[in-house]
């Protein structure tokens, strides 16, 4: 008898042990206001409370008129870094492409931009207290960058809102142009990557919410078209399953919105938007790879 619950227990040990699982949360477009930027804190802290793999911000991290000064940006790193988990920052519009705006400063966006990454990816590794290292794409971008969580490649990609930097005319600026070549460049071969390791999923985190709707009608806008098609066509060979992670439109929701050339779901791609101001929050990803989902999302307001 003794033998057999031995037995028994070995093998629900066993289980365990075969069924892990791998968690992070995701915030974004906070602190707008004076009550966010004193709530904020105490949210971080909650979070790390329960221990996730890493926190990610996917952007905006301060509201669209406040001034882009460097003592802004400054205490919004000081309060990333010392977070007690690792914290994974992806740029948002409001703090680089409409530091443009009279009422943000008047700043050139490409030297806030500069700024940024002298402050948030000097290092190749996470912020936080507890840090791991990231793989960075070469060249220019070093916010580009991607790590294992688990089974599944992790991705950061610089896709602002406001039409990505478009710019005003009807062809794509400099700037625009030089840095979606590099966002398809890490994408595809981000995919690439996660195919050849065999892995379960690709996570991907970025600021823009691209208009799956208008794309799916044929109607996408210039500054996401080309990255869209890829994620599309990436997703469609990709035997896994994809989780977009994005801010911008502040409405916290988890849908399948991308779909294929004959306008049916792809129904191993999930769309995560996170909270937004005026509501405060965070959503908990768990990936677990012996579940049909690979991808579990609570959403978690902050009262």
């Amino acid at each position: 008898m003794k033998k057999c619950w031995l037995a028994l227990l070995l093998a629900a040990a066993s289980a365990l042990a075969a069924a892990d699982t791998w968690r992070f949360a995701a915030i974004g477009d906070v602190p707008y206001s004076e009550r966010e930027r004193t709530e904020l804190p105490k949210m971080l802290d909650a979070i790390a409370g329960g221990k996730p793999a890493f926190i990610a911000h996917v952007g905006d991290f301060k509201g669209g008129t406040e001034r882009c000064d460097d003592a802004l940006f400054e205490q919004r790193f000081r309060l990333f870094d010392d977070s007690p988990v690792p914290f994974v920052f992806v740029p948002g519009d409001n703090e680089w492409t409409d530091c443009q705006r009279v009422t943000a400063g008047a700043f050139d966006p490409a030297e806030r931009l500069d700024k940024l990454r002298s402050l948030f990816w000097a290092h190749r590794q996470t912020l936080g207290a507890k840090r791991f290292p990231l793989s960075r794409q070469s060249g220019d971008y070093p916010e580009h960058t991607r790590f294992r969580l688990g089974p599944v490649l992790v991705v950061t990609l610089n896709l602002p809102g406001g039409n990505n930097n478009w710019g005003p005319l009807p062809w794509p600026g400099a700037e625009h142009q030089a840095r979606n070549d590099a966002v398809l460049k890490w994408v595809k071969t981000s995919f690439a990557l996660a195919r050849r390791r065999k892995l379960d999923g690709i996570v991907l985190l970025f600021q823009a919410d691209p208009g799956f709707k208008h794309f799916s009608q044929g109607l996408g806008h210039r500054g996401y078209r080309q990255f869209l098609e890829a994620l599309r066509d990436e997703t469609l060979r990709f035997p896994g399953q994809v989780l977009a992670v994005h801010g911008d439109s502040h409405i916290n929701r988890v849908d399948r919105p991308l779909r294929d050339r004959t306008g049916r779901v792809i129904a191993n791609f999930t769309r995560l938007e996170t909270f937004g101001y005026p509501l405060m929050g965070w959503s908990e990803v768990v990936i677990d790879d012996e579940a049909p989902q690979l991808f579990r999302i609570d959403n978690h307001p902050w009262k």
